[in-house]
């Protein structure tokens, strides 16, 4: 049993569009309501823009780029080396 086939669900009392999110590098699933936005999403998972990287297929998405119901997204969260 794998933790996509059974993620961590937030908010499990919300009916409507949820998306699938795949962490980094803690390697855990989590099942949320859907955000419109990679922006929203970042909040959500109280992460800064400026830490994470969001991708949906391969393709990286900017803070403004639209989220789809029933998403499958990697956010992975980066650490400056300064």
């Amino acid at each position: 049993m794998s933790s996509r086939e059974h993620p961590t669900v937030i908010s499990p009392q919300h009916e409507g569009a949820r998306v699938l999110v795949r962490l980094q590098p803690e390697e855990s699933w989590l099942s949320l309501p859907r955000p419109k936005l990679a922006r929203q999403l970042l909040d959500a998972l109280n992460i800064g823009e400026e830490c994470a990287l969001v991708a949906r297929r391969g393709e990286l998405l900017t803070p403004d780029r639209q989220i789809w119901p029933d998403d499958e997204l990697l956010v992975r969260k980066v650490a400056s080396s300064g």
